[in-house]
């Protein structure tokens, strides 16, 4: 048995725990790809150099007994219960979270099953209260978190879908709105900023720029001028230059982004 997984089993008995900080169970996975013992792919995966591949797992020991046996939801030495959720294909134990297997996914969600449903073309499952109301991207689940670079289709962090279409480990969206509001990928508001937007309204409104500056615009109707783009709507508009805020005139949002390096005063046009 490997040493890291014994001395990982031992502190959880001694905690009165079963399995590890990743998944309650009564048994240890044999690793196919090394024949070594651990409580899950994630306790192998930070002690090899390799990955376990889950699919492949033929066998467990019970943690009670230490009998070798076929992978199965109950020991068949000691009746131990491995896992209150068992998954003949993912080879999952673990309590019961109302987990089901979704044979699109290819592994086991966090349910109940009646409150997801499967996207075809993000490849994923999502919310019920998302259907026909989110923004579709193709194989969007098959790709890495944008903050943190690690994969999202088979994390146990709950994944966060943005306006946009595009996800983000949930823990990773709540940290990037302590920063800012954008998605890191298009730079579209990841929440409703209307409110805010409003705000800044007033903001303008109340913040007159000096005398020079007044008859500037940010002209985008033409190639060669100045350009400003909308991040929320794709838009081009010509709007007065504010050092505040650039204001879409087709979305309203703030959301704008300025490229070139001169502007255009009305009283030349």
């Amino acid at each position: 048995m490997a040493a890291s997984a014994r001395e990982d089993g031992a502190r959880g008995e001694e905690q009165g725990q079963r399995g590890c900080e990743h998944y309650d169970r009564g048994c240890l996975l044999k690793a196919p790809c090394c024949d070594k013992l651990y409580t899950c792919r994630l306790c192998h995966d930070k002690h090899e150099d390799h990955q376990l591949d889950r699919f492949k797992v033929k066998e467990v020991q019970c943690i009670n007994c230490e009998k070798i046996q076929h992978a199965q939801q109950t020991c068949e030495e000691c009746s131990t219960l491995f896992g209150e959720y068992y998954c003949s294909i993912c080879h999952l134990f673990d309590k019961d979270k109302k987990q089901y297997h979704c044979e699109n996914c290819g592994i086991c969600r966090i349910g109940p099953k009646e409150d997801f449903f499967h996207c075809s073309k993000c490849n994923l499952c999502l919310a019920m209260n998302l259907r026909g109301k989110h923004k579709c991207i193709e194989n969007v689940s098959r790709q890495d978190c944008p903050i943190c670079l690690e994969d999202i289709h088979t994390s146990r962090i709950v994944a966060h879908v943005l306006p946009c279409g595009h996800l983000l480990h949930r823990t990773c969206y709540e940290e990037m709105l302590k920063e800012g509001y954008r998605c890191p990928l298009c730079m579209h508001s990841a929440l409703d900023m209307t409110r805010y937007w409003r705000q800044l309204d007033d903001e303008v409104a109340q913040t007159p720029m000096p005398s020079e500056y007044q008859n500037m615009t940010v002209d985008v109707s033409r190639i060669n001028a100045n350009v400003i783009l909308c991040n929320d709507c794709n838009g081009r508009s010509t709007v007065q230059f504010h050092i505040l805020g650039m204001k879409c005139n087709i979305c309203e949002s703030y959301n704008t982004a300025q490229a070139g390096g001169y502007r255009i005063s009305l009283d030349q046009q």
